[in-house]
Order: structure tokens, then sequence, then C-alpha cells
């Protein structure tokens, strides 16, 4: 009777090599997939949790920040520290705001807060917070006019609005570019379900990288805001 050896005895190596060649090349595959699985994971983490890229496509915060500069948006620190007066804050459009929206995200400022009484006068704006008097804030941001003075902040709505009274969880927001920003003047308060988060810093371009900071309005905290 004729002895055939089996592969693993043979004194030919080939099909062993092949085998192990084999077993390297899948286990290089599944290195790669778990790389990859797992950056997309931290990728989602970061992204709806922590931080998010925002490209800035719309001229409504100039001089503040320009149209096809780079922020990031922070969404960690407003879950423990929530918003504030004077925030740069990215939102999903509301409905009323039209077609103009386009499904882009707006980039606004927090000027109202809930419980808040927004009113337009002589093209300054008050604030009147629950209980207490109309307060006129300073406006530093504001886009200038060629004179040196701020532009004026009037009503923008076809009924040429200018009070409104802010509900619970929501926000009055306005771009610094007051002459060009459709704005809560136009749709009304925004709800808080919203907002994706607090412009924190420009990364681009490099000349203007930077923190974007929080304005102070004294004559508000004066009224213990």
């Amino acid at each position: 009777m004729t002895y055939i050896p089996d592969d693993s005895e043979s004194s030919g190596a080939p099909a062993t090599s092949e085998r192990a060649g084999s077993r390297r090349a899948l286990g290089c595959a599944f290195e790669v997939v778990e790389t990859l699985v797992l950056t997309l994971l931290i990728y989602l983490v970061i992204h709806n949790f922590v931080a998010q890229p925002f490209e800035v496509q719309q001229s409504s915060m100039f001089p503040t920040i320009v149209n096809g500069e780079y922020i990031l948006i922070d969404k960690l620190t407003t879950r423990f520290d929530g918003y504030h007066y004077g925030d740069v804050v990215v939102f999903d459009p509301p409905t009323s705001s039209g077609p103009a929206g386009d499904g882009i995200p707006f980039i606004k400022r927090i000027i109202g807060m809930p419980g808040d009484t927004i009113t337009l006068e002589n093209g300054r704006v008050f604030i009147t917070q629950p209980g207490g008097n109309p307060i006129r804030i300073e406006e530093p941001y504001v886009r200038r006019q060629d004179d040196g003075s701020s532009a004026a902040t009037i009503p923008a709505d076809a009924t040429g609005t200018f009070e409104w009274e802010v509900p619970d969880e929501s926000f009055f927001v306005m771009g610094d570019n007051r002459p060009d920003s459709q704005d809560s003047r136009a749709f009304g308060p925004i709800s808080e379900e919203l907002v994706l988060g607090r412009a924190w810093l420009r990364y681009f371009p490099l000349e203007r990288i930077g923190i974007l900071s929080r304005p102070s309005y004294p004559s508000l905290l004066a009224e213990g805001s």
C-alpha cells in the first residue's frame, strides 16, 4: 500500500506558507476595519457632543465673523453652563425663516434671554428683564457706518414689529451686521432646541485665528442678570 503524506507533513512548504500568509492578511484586514470603526466612533462622539467645525456662509455677523471663515462650535460646555447674553450661536433655521434659510445653519448673537422683552427704539436695543425696567445695551460689535457710528437696529418684518417677548427655553438673536441680517426681528425668538452650539474658536483664515469672546453688558449685570 502506498502512503501519501498530508500537507502538514509534506516536505514542500508552499501550502503552509500560503495558509500563514492568508492568516496574516486576514489579521491586517481586521485591524484596518477595527481602526476605521474606532475612528468613526470617536469622530461621531466629538462631532455630536464636543465640537463641530462650521463654515460660515453668510455675512450677517460682519465684522465679527466674515463670510467664508471657519469656526469650531462648542457643544460641551453649554451642557453644563447653558447660554448667556452675547453668545454667538449656530442654529438650524426656524420654519418661519422661509426659503431664505435653504437648510443652512444660521449664526447670530443672543440678545434676549427667556422672560425678556426686547424693544427697538430710535435704532437702539432695549432689554426689559422680568420685573425690571427697560435697559439700553451697548453693542460695540455692531457694524459701523461710514461716519463711524453703529448701524441702526430697525424692524425687519413686513409689519414693522418693534417689541417681542421671549418665551421660556427660547432666545432672541440678531446678527452684528444689522442692516443685512435675517434674524429674530424677522422670524421671532428661536427655540433652544434649534441651537447646535456656541461659536467658540475661529481657526481659519490663520491671520484671524482666535477665541470668539463674549461681550459684557454691565447695565444688565447691575440688574442681577
